[in-house]
């Protein structure tokens, strides 16, 4: 397995020791309350099939490319990029961020792994076949989830915004605002890029809010209540719904949790 050190970058961006692993607390939509009150369509789910996960990986960032998952997990001390073979969960190649590092989102573009870090400002690039370390960018606020369209990079804070940055320069060309029924929405957690749409994990929910990327207006809720059983929450020690990976080629959707034992394969049924 690769260890990337702190040798090569710069002091400035990577030096800063995380003061806890606790999310700063914030006010956000209460989902299950504003799905009652809204004719924004809300969707269930069948689970098509159940994968292995790594039940110590606190998922941050989740892709698929060439049928392989690529996943990032963080907290502090323990944040990695791995590349996993979906059937049966195996690690095939790590790289363990630098200590001091919380770990945030990931995604992809052409040859390189793109990937972003909690409180620290800076994100990270990596080579997407041997995960050599290439650059660092920096950015303002706090970096939490990734994904990417045919032209975009996009990338939630936390909050209701969603950033979209230049796929070569990393830097931001624009933001939306989220919302549902006029309301902001907040917490917008990992995401995915979907037919189209933005997928939103929802932090410290079971929810996905679907998302139009032009306007930012939630157009649909997922509620995924209930996926990972009572036995698998008993018998480990799972946290919260995050994690979302779209193959495109074979049109599947897939979902997990922070410190999940299964990844599942699911199917959106309208409600």
């Amino acid at each position: 397995m690769r260890k990337w050190t702190l040798t090569g970058l710069s002091a400035g961006l990577f030096s800063g020791v995380l003061s806890g692993l606790l999310w700063s607390s914030a006010v956000f939509l209460p989902v299950a309350s504003a799905q009652a009150a809204s004719a924004i369509p809300s969707y269930t789910y069948e689970v098509v099939h159940a994968y292995p996960h790594d039940p110590n990986a606190f998922t941050q960032g989740l892709f698929i490319k060439d049928g392989f998952l690529y996943e990032s997990t963080g907290l502090q001390g323990r944040s990695t990029v791995r590349k996993v073979r979906l059937e049966t969960g195996e690690v095939l190649q790590k790289m363990d961020l630098p200590r001091q590092i919380f770990g945030e989102g990931i995604t992809w573009w052409d040859k390189r792994i793109i990937g972003i870090t909690w409180t620290t400002q800076a994100g990270y690039v990596l080579d997407l076949d041997t995960f050599a370390f290439q650059k660092e960018f920096t950015y303002k606020g706090e970096g939490w989830g990734l994904a990417r369209n045919d032209k975009e990079i996009i990338m939630s804070d936390g909050t209701s915004e969603l950033r979209f940055l230049d796929p070569l320069t990393l830097r931001e060309t624009h933001r939306i605002k989220v919302t549902a029924d006029g309301k902001a929405v907040d917490q917008l957690n990992e995401l995915e890029w979907v037919k189209g749409e933005i997928f939103a994990n929802i932090w410290q929910t079971d929810n996905i809010a679907r998302i139009d990327p032009k306007t930012g207006k939630v157009i649909g809720w997922i509620n995924l209540n209930g996926l990972l059983s009572m036995g698998d929450r008993i018998m480990g020690n799972p946290d919260v719904l995050n994690g979302i990976a779209y193959d495109a080629a074979k049109d599947r959707l897939f979902v997990t949790g922070k410190l999940w034992p299964k990844l599942f394969e699911i199917r959106l049924i309208k409600r």
